[in-house]
């Protein structure tokens, strides 16, 4: 066998879990975590971030992997030397120390499924 079964590695989150919290650097956005590292989760966490029109996040790294899908709504995902445009279903995977920004473009809010895994 690859592998051992191990119990209680499944954990469903509902829709209305979760803990909302104020993310740095982040502005007209409201985060809540669904499932976070050291306890839901060994390595993950993962939460929503549903953004206001005029919403975003100034420019800033982390240490961790990370992959933003957006759920809803429009967003530029911007780096030192690129700029990505996400729309609704679209992913977008961050490499460590990458540093980014974000912006909601239109008038329609925006709603992100973040994930992100710490780097051993």
């Amino acid at each position: 066998m690859l592998y051992e079964r191990k119990v209680n590695q499944m954990k469903l989150v509902k829709a209305s879990q979760g803990e909302a919290y104020e993310a740095k650097k982040h502005f007209n956005c409201w985060t809540g975590h669904k499932i976070t590292s050291g306890q839901e989760s060994k390595n993950i966490n993962i939460s929503y971030s549903h953004f206001l029109p005029n919403g975003g996040a100034e420019m800033s790294s982390s240490p961790m992997e990370r992959v933003y899908c957006l759920l809803s709504g429009s967003m530029a995902v911007k780096g030192q030397s690129e700029e990505y445009i996400l729309e609704a279903g679209d992913m977008l995977y961050i490499g460590p120390g990458e540093e980014r920004a974000v912006s909601v473009l239109g008038n329609e809010p925006a709603t992100m499924l973040v994930i992100i895994s710490k780097v051993d």
